[in-house]
Protein backbone atom coordinates (compact mmCIF):
# COMPACT_ATOMS: atom_id res chain seq x y z
CA UNK A 1 0.00 0.00 0.00
CA UNK A 2 1.16 3.26 -0.72
CA UNK A 3 3.03 4.90 2.34
CA UNK A 4 3.73 8.55 1.32
CA UNK A 5 2.60 11.88 -0.18
CA UNK A 6 5.31 13.28 -2.40
CA UNK A 7 4.62 17.01 -2.41
CA UNK A 8 6.72 18.88 -5.65
CA UNK A 9 6.72 22.71 -5.70
CA UNK A 10 8.23 24.26 -8.78
CA UNK A 11 10.76 26.64 -8.06
CA UNK A 12 9.45 28.80 -10.71
CA UNK A 13 8.14 28.14 -13.92
CA UNK A 14 7.20 24.50 -15.82
CA UNK A 15 7.36 23.44 -19.36
CA UNK A 16 4.22 21.79 -20.84
CA UNK A 17 4.08 22.80 -24.17
CA UNK A 18 5.22 19.42 -25.43
CA UNK A 19 2.17 17.25 -26.08
CA UNK A 20 2.35 14.06 -25.91
CA UNK A 21 2.47 13.49 -29.89
CA UNK A 22 3.70 15.29 -31.87
CA UNK A 23 1.99 17.50 -34.61
CA UNK A 24 1.71 20.41 -36.39
CA UNK A 25 -0.36 21.78 -34.05
CA UNK A 26 2.23 21.52 -31.06
CA UNK A 27 3.95 23.59 -33.34
CA UNK A 28 2.77 26.69 -33.39
CA UNK A 29 1.05 26.30 -30.04
CA UNK A 30 -0.12 24.52 -26.79
CA UNK A 31 -2.10 22.04 -28.46
CA UNK A 32 -1.76 19.03 -26.58
CA UNK A 33 -0.18 20.54 -23.74
CA UNK A 34 -0.21 18.10 -20.68
CA UNK A 35 0.66 19.06 -17.36
CA UNK A 36 1.20 17.73 -14.36
CA UNK A 37 4.25 15.39 -15.49
CA UNK A 38 2.48 11.78 -15.10
CA UNK A 39 3.77 9.60 -12.23
CA UNK A 40 6.27 7.69 -14.93
CA UNK A 41 8.40 10.97 -14.29
CA UNK A 42 8.13 10.59 -10.62
CA UNK A 43 9.26 6.87 -10.87
CA UNK A 44 12.19 8.00 -13.12
CA UNK A 45 13.33 10.37 -10.32
CA UNK A 46 13.40 7.52 -8.04
CA UNK A 47 15.67 5.52 -9.91
CA UNK A 48 17.92 8.56 -10.78
CA UNK A 49 18.77 9.35 -7.50
CA UNK A 50 18.99 5.88 -6.57
CA UNK A 51 21.94 5.52 -8.92
CA UNK A 52 23.58 8.61 -7.04
CA UNK A 53 23.11 7.74 -3.72
CA UNK A 54 22.31 4.22 -3.66
CA UNK A 55 19.26 4.19 -1.02
CA UNK A 56 18.10 0.98 -1.85
CA UNK A 57 19.16 -2.13 -3.70
CA UNK A 58 18.16 -2.10 -7.44
CA UNK A 59 16.31 -5.12 -7.54
CA UNK A 60 14.10 -4.32 -4.71
CA UNK A 61 13.39 -0.72 -6.66
CA UNK A 62 12.11 -2.30 -9.43
CA UNK A 63 10.04 -4.81 -7.70
CA UNK A 64 8.89 -2.63 -4.94
CA UNK A 65 8.60 1.10 -5.69
CA UNK A 66 4.78 1.98 -6.83
CA UNK A 67 4.02 5.69 -7.60
CA UNK A 68 0.60 7.22 -8.97
CA UNK A 69 -0.87 10.57 -9.65
CA UNK A 70 -0.67 13.12 -10.12
CA UNK A 71 -2.52 15.23 -7.92
CA UNK A 72 -2.28 18.66 -6.25
CA UNK A 73 -2.91 20.16 -2.53
CA UNK A 74 -2.71 23.33 -0.60
CA UNK A 75 0.25 23.66 0.95
CA UNK A 76 -1.04 23.82 4.52
CA UNK A 77 -2.69 20.61 4.09
CA UNK A 78 -1.19 18.39 1.60
CA UNK A 79 -2.94 15.15 2.77
CA UNK A 80 -6.12 16.27 1.69
CA UNK A 81 -5.03 16.37 -1.34
CA UNK A 82 -7.26 17.11 -4.23
CA UNK A 83 -8.27 13.91 -7.10
CA UNK A 84 -10.67 14.41 -10.40
CA UNK A 85 -14.18 14.72 -10.09
CA UNK A 86 -15.86 11.48 -10.93
CA UNK A 87 -18.20 12.37 -14.27
CA UNK A 88 -21.28 11.55 -12.65
CA UNK A 89 -20.85 14.86 -10.83
CA UNK A 90 -21.40 17.89 -12.76
CA UNK A 91 -20.47 21.19 -11.06
CA UNK A 92 -21.02 24.40 -12.44
CA UNK A 93 -20.37 27.55 -11.00
CA UNK A 94 -24.12 28.08 -9.56
CA UNK A 95 -25.61 25.03 -10.48
CA UNK A 96 -25.04 20.97 -10.26
CA UNK A 97 -26.38 17.93 -11.43
CA UNK A 98 -25.65 13.81 -11.34
CA UNK A 99 -25.89 11.77 -13.75
CA UNK A 100 -27.81 8.26 -12.82
CA UNK A 101 -28.45 4.86 -14.37
CA UNK A 102 -31.77 3.81 -14.55
CA UNK A 103 -32.74 0.81 -16.90
CA UNK A 104 -29.46 0.52 -17.96
CA UNK A 105 -29.03 3.99 -19.40
CA UNK A 106 -27.50 7.05 -18.63
CA UNK A 107 -29.93 9.86 -17.37
CA UNK A 108 -29.06 13.58 -16.24
CA UNK A 109 -31.45 15.63 -15.37
CA UNK A 110 -29.38 18.66 -16.70
CA UNK A 111 -27.22 17.21 -19.29
CA UNK A 112 -26.32 20.48 -21.24
CA UNK A 113 -24.87 21.74 -18.18
CA UNK A 114 -20.80 22.36 -18.54
CA UNK A 115 -18.48 21.90 -15.57
CA UNK A 116 -16.51 24.52 -14.57
CA UNK A 117 -14.63 22.41 -11.76
CA UNK A 118 -12.58 19.51 -11.94
CA UNK A 119 -11.25 18.96 -9.01
CA UNK A 120 -12.45 18.15 -5.61
CA UNK A 121 -10.50 17.33 -2.45
CA UNK A 122 -10.42 13.24 -1.36
CA UNK A 123 -12.00 13.57 2.19
CA UNK A 124 -15.17 14.45 0.25
CA UNK A 125 -15.22 11.94 -2.06
CA UNK A 126 -18.43 10.22 -0.82
CA UNK A 127 -19.90 13.47 -0.92
CA UNK A 128 -22.69 14.73 -3.52
CA UNK A 129 -22.44 16.99 -6.35
CA UNK A 130 -24.35 19.35 -4.01
CA UNK A 131 -23.07 19.04 -1.31
CA UNK A 132 -19.48 19.64 -2.66
CA UNK A 133 -20.26 22.62 -4.42
CA UNK A 134 -22.98 24.14 -1.73
CA UNK A 135 -19.90 23.89 0.65
CA UNK A 136 -17.13 25.03 -1.44
CA UNK A 137 -15.27 21.88 -1.88
CA UNK A 138 -14.25 21.59 -5.86
CA UNK A 139 -11.43 23.78 -7.07
CA UNK A 140 -10.23 24.59 -10.70
CA UNK A 141 -6.84 23.70 -11.74
CA UNK A 142 -4.68 26.07 -9.84
CA UNK A 143 -2.15 26.51 -12.68
CA UNK A 144 -2.16 28.57 -16.04
CA UNK A 145 -0.24 28.44 -19.08
CA UNK A 146 2.03 31.45 -19.74
CA UNK A 147 3.92 32.01 -23.44
CA UNK A 148 7.40 32.65 -23.34
CA UNK A 149 9.47 33.59 -26.44
CA UNK A 150 13.09 32.17 -25.89
CA UNK A 151 16.27 32.44 -28.63
CA UNK A 152 17.91 29.70 -29.48
CA UNK A 153 20.57 28.26 -26.92
CA UNK A 154 23.57 26.69 -26.96
CA UNK A 155 23.70 22.87 -27.03
CA UNK A 156 26.65 22.84 -24.16
CA UNK A 157 25.78 26.08 -22.90
CA UNK A 158 22.62 27.79 -21.12
CA UNK A 159 23.90 30.69 -23.39
CA UNK A 160 22.02 32.05 -26.45
CA UNK A 161 23.55 31.46 -29.84
CA UNK A 162 24.97 34.18 -31.50
CA UNK A 163 23.84 34.50 -35.29
CA UNK A 164 26.70 34.95 -37.78
CA UNK A 165 27.89 33.85 -41.12
CA UNK A 166 27.79 29.83 -39.87
CA UNK A 167 24.82 29.41 -37.40
CA UNK A 168 21.14 30.13 -37.26
CA UNK A 169 19.69 32.16 -34.97
CA UNK A 170 15.87 33.30 -34.10
CA UNK A 171 13.39 32.85 -31.60
CA UNK A 172 11.04 30.06 -30.77
CA UNK A 173 7.77 30.21 -29.35
CA UNK A 174 7.19 27.83 -25.44
CA UNK A 175 4.51 27.83 -23.31
CA UNK A 176 5.64 26.93 -19.55
CA UNK A 177 2.89 26.23 -16.79
CA UNK A 178 2.85 28.68 -13.56
CA UNK A 179 1.60 26.66 -10.31
CA UNK A 180 -0.18 28.73 -7.67
CA UNK A 181 2.43 29.25 -5.22
CA UNK A 182 -0.25 28.25 -2.29
CA UNK A 183 -0.26 24.85 -4.00
CA UNK A 184 1.80 21.66 -4.38
CA UNK A 185 1.92 18.62 -6.62
CA UNK A 186 1.20 15.63 -5.09
CA UNK A 187 1.63 11.70 -5.46
CA UNK A 188 1.60 8.88 -3.97
CA UNK A 189 4.36 6.43 -3.32
CA UNK A 190 5.72 3.41 -1.65
CA UNK A 191 8.94 4.97 -1.11
CA UNK A 192 9.84 8.69 0.25
CA UNK A 193 12.39 10.85 -1.41
CA UNK A 194 14.79 12.50 0.48
CA UNK A 195 13.64 16.23 1.17
CA UNK A 196 15.60 18.48 -1.13
CA UNK A 197 15.78 20.19 -4.45
CA UNK A 198 15.81 17.91 -7.75
CA UNK A 199 15.59 18.42 -11.24
CA UNK A 200 12.46 17.29 -12.45
CA UNK A 201 10.75 16.68 -15.69
CA UNK A 202 11.91 16.79 -19.41
CA UNK A 203 13.05 19.85 -18.94
CA UNK A 204 15.04 19.12 -15.90
CA UNK A 205 13.35 22.08 -13.45
CA UNK A 206 14.60 22.37 -10.33
CA UNK A 207 11.53 21.38 -7.98
CA UNK A 208 11.53 21.24 -4.14
CA UNK A 209 10.21 17.84 -2.56
CA UNK A 210 9.19 17.23 0.54
CA UNK A 211 7.59 13.31 1.58
CA UNK A 212 5.10 12.87 3.71
CA UNK A 213 4.09 9.87 5.84
CA UNK A 214 0.95 8.75 5.64
CA UNK A 215 -0.12 7.01 9.03
CA UNK A 216 -2.16 3.12 9.02
CA UNK A 217 -5.09 4.75 10.22
CA UNK A 218 -4.64 8.22 7.95
CA UNK A 219 -8.18 8.49 6.02
CA UNK A 220 -6.50 8.25 2.54
CA UNK A 221 -5.55 5.10 3.15
CA UNK A 222 -8.70 3.73 4.70
CA UNK A 223 -10.27 5.22 1.45
CA UNK A 224 -7.60 3.57 -0.85
CA UNK A 225 -8.36 0.40 0.92
CA UNK A 226 -11.81 0.14 0.49
CA UNK A 227 -12.60 -2.89 -2.13
CA UNK A 228 -14.07 -2.21 -5.43
CA UNK A 229 -17.22 -3.30 -6.09
CA UNK A 230 -18.75 -3.19 -9.33
CA UNK A 231 -18.96 0.76 -9.51
CA UNK A 232 -15.76 3.19 -9.30
CA UNK A 233 -13.87 6.12 -11.28
CA UNK A 234 -9.93 6.37 -11.95
CA UNK A 235 -8.33 8.90 -10.45
CA UNK A 236 -5.62 8.18 -12.49
CA UNK A 237 -5.46 7.61 -16.57
CA UNK A 238 -6.10 4.40 -17.31
CA UNK A 239 -3.83 2.46 -19.82
CA UNK A 240 -5.69 -0.99 -20.52
CA UNK A 241 -5.44 -3.54 -23.48
CA UNK A 242 -2.27 -5.67 -24.71
CA UNK A 243 1.03 -4.06 -25.54
CA UNK A 244 1.14 -1.43 -27.74
CA UNK A 245 -2.90 -1.45 -28.02
CA UNK A 246 -5.15 0.81 -26.28
CA UNK A 247 -8.83 -0.56 -24.93
CA UNK A 248 -11.40 1.27 -22.60
CA UNK A 249 -10.72 -1.85 -19.70
CA UNK A 250 -8.97 -4.89 -19.49
CA UNK A 251 -9.29 -7.88 -21.50
CA UNK A 252 -11.26 -10.66 -19.17
CA UNK A 253 -10.79 -8.89 -16.29
CA UNK A 254 -13.81 -6.63 -15.70
CA UNK A 255 -16.00 -8.34 -17.63
CA UNK A 256 -16.51 -11.37 -20.14
CA UNK A 257 -18.79 -9.60 -21.90
CA UNK A 258 -17.30 -6.33 -22.47
CA UNK A 259 -21.30 -5.14 -23.67
CA UNK A 260 -22.21 -5.58 -20.16
CA UNK A 261 -19.62 -2.66 -18.80
CA UNK A 262 -21.58 0.51 -18.48
CA UNK A 263 -19.13 3.59 -18.60
CA UNK A 264 -19.01 7.47 -18.52
CA UNK A 265 -16.01 8.87 -20.10
CA UNK A 266 -14.91 10.78 -22.61
CA UNK A 267 -12.13 10.86 -25.84
CA UNK A 268 -8.81 9.15 -25.18
CA UNK A 269 -5.72 11.50 -23.61
CA UNK A 270 -2.44 11.02 -24.55
CA UNK A 271 -0.39 8.82 -22.43
CA UNK A 272 3.84 8.98 -22.48
CA UNK A 273 6.03 6.77 -20.65
CA UNK A 274 9.76 5.63 -20.72
CA UNK A 275 10.41 1.62 -20.98
CA UNK A 276 14.16 0.28 -20.28
CA UNK A 277 16.05 3.75 -20.77
CA UNK A 278 14.39 3.54 -24.59
CA UNK A 279 12.49 6.52 -26.02
CA UNK A 280 9.13 7.74 -24.93
CA UNK A 281 6.31 5.54 -26.02
CA UNK A 282 3.27 6.98 -26.55
CA UNK A 283 -0.44 5.19 -25.61
CA UNK A 284 -3.82 6.26 -25.26
CA UNK A 285 -5.61 6.18 -21.99
CA UNK A 286 -9.03 6.22 -20.16
CA UNK A 287 -8.93 9.79 -18.77
CA UNK A 288 -9.21 10.15 -15.32
CA UNK A 289 -13.05 10.96 -14.02
CA UNK A 290 -14.24 8.22 -15.98
CA UNK A 291 -16.78 5.50 -14.27
CA UNK A 292 -17.17 1.97 -14.74
CA UNK A 293 -20.23 0.21 -13.86
CA UNK A 294 -19.86 -3.40 -13.89
CA UNK A 295 -22.19 -6.37 -14.34
CA UNK A 296 -20.09 -8.31 -11.69
CA UNK A 297 -18.03 -7.08 -8.45
CA UNK A 298 -14.44 -7.39 -8.20
CA UNK A 299 -14.45 -7.10 -4.50
CA UNK A 300 -10.92 -5.99 -4.37
CA UNK A 301 -9.06 -2.75 -3.84
CA UNK A 302 -6.93 -1.29 -6.82
CA UNK A 303 -3.94 -2.38 -4.83
CA UNK A 304 -5.16 -6.13 -5.24
CA UNK A 305 -6.01 -6.67 -8.64
CA UNK A 306 -4.22 -8.83 -11.01
CA UNK A 307 -0.79 -7.31 -12.35
CA UNK A 308 -1.97 -9.19 -15.80
CA UNK A 309 -4.61 -6.79 -16.02
CA UNK A 310 -2.02 -3.45 -16.81
CA UNK A 311 0.06 -3.33 -20.20
CA UNK A 312 3.76 -4.66 -19.00
CA UNK A 313 6.48 -2.79 -21.73
CA UNK A 314 9.46 -3.75 -20.29
CA UNK A 315 8.14 -2.25 -16.54
CA UNK A 316 4.14 -2.92 -15.49
CA UNK A 317 2.22 0.44 -15.57
CA UNK A 318 0.74 -0.49 -12.47
CA UNK A 319 3.78 0.32 -10.92
CA UNK A 320 3.12 3.88 -12.34
CA UNK A 321 -0.13 4.43 -10.72
CA UNK A 322 -2.38 3.18 -14.26
CA UNK A 323 -5.92 3.14 -13.34
CA UNK A 324 -6.08 4.03 -9.58
CA UNK A 325 -9.65 4.20 -9.24
CA UNK A 326 -12.10 4.71 -5.59
CA UNK A 327 -15.54 3.29 -5.28
CA UNK A 328 -18.21 5.57 -5.89
CA UNK A 329 -22.02 5.82 -5.41
CA UNK A 330 -24.39 6.35 -8.49
CA UNK A 331 -28.13 7.32 -8.31
CA UNK A 332 -30.42 4.67 -9.28
CA UNK A 333 -27.85 2.12 -8.98
CA UNK A 334 -27.78 0.27 -5.50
Amino acid sequence: MFKYLICINPLGFMYGSAGAFLSPENLVGRSGAKFPPEAATLSGLFFSVNKVQELWEQKDLSNDLYVAGPFWAKNDNPEYFYVPIPWTKIIAQNESSEWELNNQKWHCGNSELKPDYQWERINFWDYSAEQIRGNGYAEKVPWHFVSMLHPHLKNDERCTLKTDDNTKGGLFLEYSVQLDPECCLVYLSTHALPNGWYKFGGENHVVEINSLKLEDDSPIIELLRQPIKDKFALITPGVWGSNRISKRCPENAFSANPDNIKMLTDKPVPYRFRSQGTLGRGRYAVPAGSVYVLDEPINKSWWEWDEKWFPDEGYSLKKVGCGLCLPVKIQGVN
